[in-house]
């Protein structure tokens, strides 16, 4: 019970800190926060690692711990799309028509 207490705090602490977060930063930076976040969101991955490997005697949390790394990983690709994307945007383009 101390335990789930503990989860559920640190979950509305999360919460509480994004929002300060998010409101401080300038709406022209909200996408790259986003996108560099989700590429940092690889720790979801070894979370979800951890969960499938150690509930592997029940087939629901190898299932769940299944579909939580595929999720986590669209996201941290996603990430990463993004946020080369939009450094491309920064790159001067090349003089004289070559490629």
């Amino acid at each position: 019970m101390v335990e789930m207490m503990l989860l559920v705090f640190t979950f509305v602490l999360a919460i509480f800190l994004g929002l300060e977060l998010i409101s401080k930063v300038p709406s022209m930076l909200h996408t790259p926060l986003t996108s560099g976040s989700n590429a940092i969101s690889g720790i979801t991955v070894v979370g979800a690692l951890v969960a499938a490997g150690t509930l592997h005697d029940s087939r629901f949390g190898t299932i769940l711990g299944f579909v939580a790394i595929v999720f986590a990983m669209i996201n941290v690709v996603g990430g990463y799309v993004v946020t080369n994307r939009m450094l491309a945007m920064f790159k001067s383009k090349e003089k004289g028509g070559q490629s």
